[in-house]
């Protein structure tokens, strides 16, 4: 885990790589239920048997489910000191290169983009890149955009 003292550290980071997440298993019971939560129930992601018959030959996570994991794995790779309060501010960029088949284990690798003085903090964008264990590509590249205030 990377820790950052202060707002004022975060800026001798940009251009890092600052660090990679635990690894974590993502099950079709975690697939299911954010196929519940969105009302998004393509077979793809929900029905087994048809999908061992399909292009992936497997169940495989939602792209925004994969998207959706990025705060926990990025809260794993750094913390910031002195913030009363840090919000997601948007995305630039997502792409989902790879598939994530169900059972698979994944885990956030971050870079620091920038980092631009705001009123009261920072403005921080980061390109983050999620990885399947043994996979050839990443299974989602995002640029995140944060803002932290003291």
């Amino acid at each position: 885990m990377r820790v950052f003292e202060s707002l004022a550290d975060l800026h001798g980071a940009v251009g890092e790589h600052i660090g990679h997440s635990d690894w974590h298993v993502v099950s079709q019971e975690q697939v299911s239920a954010f196929a519940d939560a969105t009302g998004d129930h393509q077979w793809i992601h929900i029905d087994p048997a048809r999908a061992a018959a399909g292009p992936f030959g497997t169940t495989v996570a939602h792209g925004y489910l994969t998207l959706s994991l990025i705060p926990m794995l990025a809260s794993e790779v750094y913390r910031v000191g002195g913030v009363r309060m840090g919000v997601n501010y948007g995305l630039n960029r997502v792409r989902f290169p790879a598939p994530l088949p169900t059972g698979s284990r994944v885990r956030a690798g971050i870079r620091v983009l920038t980092i631009e003085d705001i009123e009261g903090g920072v403005h921080m964008v980061n390109e983050v890149t999620l990885e399947r264990e043994n996979g050839d590509k990443p299974v989602c590249v995002a640029e995140t955009v944060s803002r932290f205030y003291a």
